[in-house]
């Protein structure tokens, strides 16, 4: 049975889906990928934009044409789409908040580190609060687009996230990562689109919602500062 996609935003050029946690973006030893799940969904006329690994769940976007996925994949590159991140970790960060940057190295067996170089660096930035007890919520905005960035980067600070097990996060039944926000203009019309995670214990707990609008607030504020 095909896992059904559940769609969050669309319109005449594109469609954001809320990519559930565990899935690959391409097919895994006979295992179907998010792209080949959704165009049995939707049909083949689809094309993908951006990347999630497969331990994130949330907004990823796909386009209805060539044309649009080059535009749009542009505007990736120029750093012209906020993208917001939501993540939870059990243990204590060297810093609660600030910036992490970096160039990033391969490692081994697939993985990336963190290098205190700066000559293309990874740039993530980050605010947290405790969300339960051993349990803090970690509000990201990265301006890069790295492999394994923000997994990467809070492990830098001591608090990889949980069920993060490539990094040393602790066992959970998920990788507590998810894409939670996207906003950009398309075609003189902005779009600030977010999607909650509806899968894992903490990510659907009554704690969390307080803290998500606490964020999002804050940086509605700040953003009205800075204009």
């Amino acid at each position: 049975m095909l896992t059904k996609i559940l769609p969050i935003y669309e319109n005449d050029d594109f469609i954001v889906i809320d990519k559930p946690s565990g899935i690959s973006f391409h097919n895994q030893q006979g295992t179907s990928g998010i792209h080949t799940l959704l165009k049995a969904q939707l049909g083949d006329n689809i094309w993908p934009v951006h990347r999630l690994d497969k331990i994130i769940s949330g907004l990823l976007i796909f386009a209805k044409s060539q044309y649009v996925a080059a535009e749009l994949g542009k505007m990736f590159e120029q750093r012209k789409i906020d993208k917001t991140y939501i993540a939870l970790g059990d243990k204590k960060p060297k810093k609660k908040q600030g910036h992490i940057i970096g160039d990033m190295k391969k490692s081994r067996r697939g993985s990336w580190k963190l290098c205190q170089s700066k000559v293309n660096p990874a740039t993530t930035h980050f605010q947290s609060r405790s969300l339960l007890p051993g349990i803090r919520l970690y509000w990201i905005t990265p301006t890069t687009g790295k492999t394994h960035q923000i997994r990467v980067a809070l492990k830098s600070i001591g608090a990889p996230i949980l069920g993060d097990q490539r990094y040393s996060g602790s066992n959970a039944v998920r990788g507590y990562l998810h894409a939670y926000q996207l906003s950009f203009s398309w075609r003189d019309e902005h779009s600030n689109i977010h999607c909650r995670p509806n899968f894992g214990k903490y990510f659907v707990s009554n704690e969390i919602t307080n803290l998500l609008n606490e964020f999002s607030l804050s940086n509605i504020n700040t953003t009205l500062q800075t204009e």
